[in-house]
């Protein structure tokens, strides 16, 4: 072999060598980039349209990190997590904790579904009724409406009961709204008006306008404290004493100032099947790690109150808060993509 035969030779290696290299390369860098390409997530949600913004912002990450993310489904949070621990679903972006404690631990606990980094925090929840009945007849305290005569100033249907404007059959307060009014004695002057949650408080809402006694229970975030302000329009109600069902069952729900107002304070949580997570440390990394303010998703269901509604608006929504908060967001991406290396 001549020597100017070797050169091309070793030339002709060390050039198909480069390129192996920079291909080599270049596929870990896109795989460092999208560390979820070609993994298919399952998202589901409750049926509270309100919950669908912060959901979108986790779906946004998902796909910047490179998985498909499928339509969601939507179920009842008892399925929610059955379904997640079982693998037949990913996660759910609004596990609120500790109301949820007994959905979490009947799917398995930790040892099936992965729990960190805190969503939303300090959401609070609660019994309220409209300012003026309040002044007017001195009611601070739920356990008041045992008061026959007090109760039917919340009587909206004629059976001379207080209507309770309440929770969805299925949701985690259905049940402290159950347990609490058989511990406060309240069965025999309250009733629990239940069906679709949107509907009724509307209707509650309808009410207040006309100038009727409401009473009522909801939570932040949702759009109905930027209608009905706590302080100006209605006044949240103490409860007689902590007492919560289940697993929550030894809380104390009195908060430092010593107002008590039935519930504990909770945190939302993405929860994640952690087979899932486990295979894919950089989403459990995303969903330790994100977290969107109280009041953004305050701000957002407001918007949604006002005729905002439509898939596409809340759409709209989510893109804007990304392009608002873009810095934020890029850094829940990059500590991600860190875990996944």
């Amino acid at each position: 072999m001549n020597f100017r035969h070797t050169h091309s030779l070793i030339r002709t290696r060390l050039a198909a060598l480069a390129a192996a290299l920079i291909t080599s390369i270049g596929l870990a860098a896109h795989a460092d980039t999208l560390p979820g390409k070609g993994v298919k997530v399952q998202p589901v949600k409750s049926s509270v349209s309100e919950e669908l913004f912060q959901h979108i912002v986790v779906f946004k990450a998902l796909k910047a990190l490179g998985y498909e993310v499928l339509p969601y489904k939507e179920v009842d949070y008892p399925t929610a997590y059955m379904s997640i621990a079982n693998g037949d679903a990913t996660f759910i972006a609004t596990h609120w904790n500790p109301l949820h404690a007994d959905y979490y631990k009947n799917a398995g606990g930790d040892a099936k579904l992965f729990r960190k980094g805190i969503f939303s925090p300090n959401a609070a929840q609660g019994y309220l009724i409209d300012k003026k009945t309040a002044d007017a007849y001195k009611i601070t305290n739920i356990g008041q409406l045992k008061d026959p005569k007090l109760a039917q100033l919340f009587d909206s249907d004629g059976d001379g009961k207080a209507d309770l404007t309440g929770c969805n059959p299925g949701w985690g307060c259905e049940a402290v709204i159950e347990h609490q009014l058989t511990a406060f004695g309240l069965r025999k002057t309250v009733t629990h008006q239940q069906g679709n949650y949107s509907a009724l408080i509307a209707d509650t809402v309808t009410r207040f306008r006309a100038g009727q006694p409401v009473l009522y229970y909801t939570w932040t975030p949702y759009w109905v404290s930027n209608e009905l302000k706590p302080g100006k329009d209605v006044i949240w109600l103490e409860v007689p004493f902590s007492s919560l069902p289940g697993e929550q069952k030894n809380l104390d729900t009195k908060l430092p100032n010593g107002k008590n107002y039935g519930f504990t304070v909770n945190n939302q949580q993405i929860v994640a099947n952690k087979a899932f997570t486990d295979a894919h440390p950089d989403a459990a990394a995303l969903f330790e790690t994100m977290q969107i303010p109280l009041a953004d998703i305050n701000a957002e269901n407001h918007l949604m109150s006002q005729g905002e509604s439509r898939p596409a608006d809340i759409e709209r929504h989510a893109q804007a808060w990304i392009k608002a908060h873009q810095q934020t967001f890029d850094g829940w991406l990059a500590k991600a993509r860190a875990a996944a290396r």
